[in-house]
């Protein structure tokens, strides 16, 4: 028999091996467990949830790995420095209910908390980013967190990124925020936030992004954008501001791509330095009291995509743009008359929504030939003097969404009309709109061709339409209009 007996050598070599195996596994199994500090201070967290429908935190589980978790992140030495828990408007179970633990501040290698869009989660400013030395990036944004932001927030020095918009704050801006010199994004959009902005903002000189958008923010807008040389996205629209467009965002023209200061309650004119901001993508100064004629500088705004001027005072002329292609226009509600539709707006290739509502437009609706009607989402004609037929037109669109011309000349068969399923709105009120009203609009959101020429009665599936949406058609009957005589039925 031979003898299987190991030289003292091989004994070594293979208590060695032995050895290194249990060391790797030993290693392996202290790696895979979560640190007893991320560990509880993550569990406290969800303690302190009282409502998850969608499951967001199922693997969260006392003995597992945490990194494993969801919306966990590791990367320094298996310890979390991230968490990012987010909800979906299109999934309304996507939520959480409760409030963020105290506990949370145990996971001291935090450096981000994105908790964005739960919807539910309440309570005051989180004091637990007091206790966090290494956090440089907060979006909790989209909840219903309320009561002050505390001037004590000054003393997170190291936040690279603030936002906590679309909650419930209410109070001043702290002067204190401007202590956060290393911010590059500040957004407190969308809260109930009072008082006028604090000069001291000034000296967040690393911001490339700034939003204070709706709140009740009062006072002139600051005139300290000077200071401001890497500044792109500026949002300051939905307030209660007053005053002239100050003269320091003139300052701002080789980097601001995007400025929205429409919904508040600015007076003076345009001002003509806004034609220098070469690199502008989106302009928005609707809803104020401008006035005057929109400076005929505008034309050097080659970049311009989205241009919202409507509800304010200004009058003719309209510059004639050189844009390449505009996304979006809205010109409606002032005192222009454009006569007609202007040229680079039908030639654009990309133009998906277009609003012209009361610009005096004299046109037969056949003469507006765009050269490319795929996209077109958004087209609001209304209160012009524009005759004939839309049907070619609308006939050519697969997307469009919403078509308003009410207040105009139109004449034609609405039966003739193709009701594309992405439509949900439809406005052909005040014309002299003729035929019967077709079942196909029972898949719309909002109908009114009231005081037309229709008649027939209205099909069954449109009586979740109210009877203004039908009134001032002679020849309309059945519900909810009064019900037709004898046997006239759809």
């Amino acid at each position: 028999m031979r003898n299987l007996s190991l030289s003292p050598p091989q004994c070594r070599i293979l208590l060695l091996l032995m050895l290194t195996t249990l060391t790797q596994l030993c290693l392996k199994a202290e790696s895979a467990a979560c640190h007893v500090d991320d560990e509880s201070g993550l569990l406290s967290f969800k303690a302190a949830i009282t409502a998850d429908p969608s499951g967001k935190l199922a693997s969260w589980k006392r003995g597992t790995d945490c990194c494993t978790w969801a919306g966990i992140i590791c990367r320094v030495d298996n310890r979390v420095t991230s968490i990012s828990l987010s909800g979906q408007s299109n999934k309304p179970n996507s939520y959480l209910s409760g409030t963020i633990s105290p506990s949370l501040a145990k996971v001291k290698f935090l450096n981000g908390i994105y908790l964005t869009d739960l919807g539910e989660l309440s309570g005051p400013f989180p004091d637990i980013l007091f206790g966090l030395p290494n956090i440089e990036y907060v979006y909790i944004e989209g909840n219903k967190l309320s009561g002050r932001i505390p001037k004590s927030i000054g003393n997170l020095t190291r936040l690279g990124a603030l936002s906590l918009a679309r909650n419930r704050f209410t109070g001043p801006i702290p002067s204190s925020i401007s202590k956060l010199t290393q911010l590059t994004q500040l957004k407190l959009g969308g809260n109930l936030l009072t008082g006028t902005v604090p000069s001291e903002i000034q000296h967040l000189k690393n911001l490339t992004f700034l939003a204070l958008d709706g709140n009740q923010l009062s006072g002139p807008v600051p005139n300290f954008f000077t200071t401001f040389s890497k500044l792109r996205d500026l949002t300051l629209s939905h307030n209660k501001f007053t005053g002239e467009i100050p003269t320091s965002i003139s300052t701002l023209a080789s980097t601001l791509t995007f400025l929205e200061l429409g919904h508040n309650f600015l007076t003076g004119k345009i001002p003509d330095f806004l034609g220098k901001f070469k690199a502008l993508d989106t302009l928005n100064l609707s809803h104020n009291q401008l006035s005057g004629t929109v400076p005929q500088s505008f034309a050097n705004l080659t970049k311009i995509f989205n241009l919202d001027l409507s509800h304010n005072n200004l009058v003719d002329p309209f510059p004639e743009l050189k844009v390449k292609g505009i996304e979006s226009l809205d010109l409606s509600y002032n005192k222009f008359h454009l006569n007609k539709i202007p040229k680079w707006v039908i030639s654009s290739p990309i133009i998906f929504s277009l609003k012209l509502a009361k610009c005096g437009l004299k046109i037969r609706f056949e003469d507006f030939n765009p050269s490319e009607t795929y996209f077109y989402d958004i087209i609001d004609l209304s209160e012009n003097e524009i005759s004939g037929s839309p049907v070619t037109l609308l006939n050519r669109t697969d997307y469009l969404v919403s078509f308003k011309a009410s207040g105009n000349k139109l004449r034609f068969n609405l039966e003739s009309l193709r009701i594309v399923n992405t439509l949900k709105e439809l406005d052909l009120s005040r014309n002299l709109v003729f035929g019967k009203v077709p079942k196909a609009v029972s898949a719309l959101d909002r109908l009114n061709v009231s005081y037309n020429h229709l008649h027939g009665a209205i099909p069954a599936s449109a009586t979740k339409f109210p009877a203004s949406s039908f009134v001032g058609n002679d020849g309309l009957c059945g519900a909810p209009l009064p019900p037709c005589k004898g046997l006239l039925s759809v």
